[in-house]
């Protein structure tokens, strides 16, 4: 039986009516209120925390006070409601909330009484302004704003494999349900899709294989024979090339070809590989090595290794930005021990920065990481931001490119943040929480988690499919 999620995703909205920054009077047209935009967009405002103050949650999710509205409590450990509970909040938060009007005490309550708001409201005045991006959340959800799903982003899926599991989840990127399972293949690793969303590529470490799965049937087509056992694979820009990285002894990168489906080269390495990427072009394949503490760049013309870098720990998940014409800018490179990031420049073949996280919060306990400490990242396709997961912060932060300074930061409340899948339009990164057996989702502007969806057993690796 297939589970559904704890909500629906703003980010899969491509069409939002009602902007932000429209009807600036009372005299406005009514609309009515929406459910899904409370849901994905209010809900997060009503558990954000603010320097110096107490979260909204934390007075109106009490049971012991009779303050109105009042929230439905949040299950132990989760900073979102399941449906059921998010439509009690809607009914409760409706009452505040008068169609078109800048009097709605949902809006005047919290305000600043210099920027509009009244003298009333006991949890005191969380907004200085009206430009306030969180205030404008609400205000646009008083003015009518719906999430209506674009055709593109209908088209998007999450595919999140179980590496304690036989199975690998398809979530709808729209909806944040589960719709689909691919099974039979135990302790999935990695996962890519062809470009033209026909086939999806999986590393099988019990088979030592590469699984090729139709898109259509979710079924296993071929197992691909492999040298050795596989990790995380890339899939070539044009589709043409899966380069599957060895991690056992003596390593290296072997190389399928998706036309016949056979495995017709093995790159030689000089350490076992962990982790394998295509940069933006193309034209080059990364190999991390943990042992080496290595990065081979292999030029994909011609199958040989151009140059090599120590970065002096274990390499773990990379990322790339580009450079306006295409090629690769840096590569960021997370590093066993490190609760952070390197920078290299791709040009320069060398290390240029060193990032740390920020220290964990004071009373948060660090999770256990065992090496995993920093264990994914992504750069968006817009290629504007970088974000990146720390376990023992058991946080999701982003970073503006390219000046890699923190514009954010989600709080994974405990449970761990791990590997990364970033939509194509840049808005919703889904991070696997293996210790909990579920998936965040984030959405990217605000940086807040705005829906939980269980999957397998101890989710990883995951990858972002659009569907043909």
């Amino acid at each position: 039986m297939l589970r559904t999620s704890l909500g629906t995703a703003v980010c899969a909205a491509a069409v939002v009516i009602g902007a932000l920054g429209q009807h600036d009077s009372a005299q406005a047209q009514t609309s009515e209120l929406d459910f899904e935009f409370f849901r994905a967009r209010v809900q997060p405002v009503l558990v954000a925390k603010r320097p110096g103050h107490a979260r909204c949650v934390s007075c109106h999710g009490d049971s012991a006070t009779s303050l109105r509205p009042h929230l439905a409590p949040l299950a132990e450990g989760s900073s979102v409601w399941n449906e059921a509970d998010s439509r009690k909040n809607f009914a409760e938060f409706s009452r505040m909330a008068v169609p078109g009007s800048l009097k709605s005490p949902l809006l005047v309550h919290p305000l600043d009484q210099s920027a509009g708001g009244d003298a009333a409201h006991t949890g005191g005045k969380h907004f200085s302004s009206q430009n306030d991006p969180e205030w404008k959340v609400l205000k646009a959800w008083v003015f009518g704003a719906k999430v209506v799903p674009s055709p593109a982003t209908s088209k998007v899926r999450i595919l999140q494999t179980n590496s304690a599991g036989d199975n690998i989840h398809i979530i709808d990127a729209a909806t944040n349900e589960v719709v689909g399972q691919i099974t039979g293949i135990e302790v999935n690793h990695g996962v890519a899709p062809t470009p033209d969303g026909t086939r999806i590529y999986v590393s099988d470490e019990v088979e030592r294989s590469v699984d090729v799965v139709d898109g259509k049937t979710l079924q296993v087509i071929k197992r691909i024979p492999l040298t050795g056992h596989p990790n995380n694979l890339a899939m070539g820009r044009d589709g043409r090339r899966v380069y599957v990285p060895i991690r056992s002894a003596p390593g290296g990168v072997d190389v399928i070809d998706t036309a016949s489906m056979q495995k017709v080269k093995t790159i030689a390495t000089d350490m076992p590989i962990h982790n394998t990427y295509v940069t933006p072009d193309g034209k080059f394949v990364l190999a991390g090595s943990m042992e080496g503490k290595t990065i081979s760049v292999i030029d994909a013309a011609t199958d040989q290794i151009a140059w090599t870098l120590n970065l002096g720990l274990g390499i773990r998940p990379m990322a790339m930005s580009a450079n306006p014409d295409g090629s690769t800018k840096w590569i960021f490179v997370q590093l066993s021990e490190l609760n952070g990031f390197a920078v290299v420049d791709f040009a320069a073949r060398k290390e240029i920065h060193r990032f740390d996280f920020p220290p964990i919060t004071p009373g948060k306990t660090p999770l256990p990481a065992r090496g995993e400490i920093a264990h994914g990242l992504a750069v968006t396709p817009d290629g504007k931001t970088l974000v990146a997961s720390s376990k023992p912060n058991s946080a999701l932060y982003a970073y503006s490119l390219p000046d890699l300074k923190l514009i954010g930061t989600a709080d994974m409340e405990g449970k761990g943040a791990a590997w990364v899948a970033v939509t194509p339009d840049s808005k919703r990164a889904d991070v696997s929480n293996s210790a909990t057996d579920d998936v965040s989702v984030i959405d990217i502007p605000t940086m807040k988690e705005i829906a939980r969806i269980p999957v397998g057993f101890s989710p990883k690796r995951n990858g972002v499919w659009v569907l043909p």
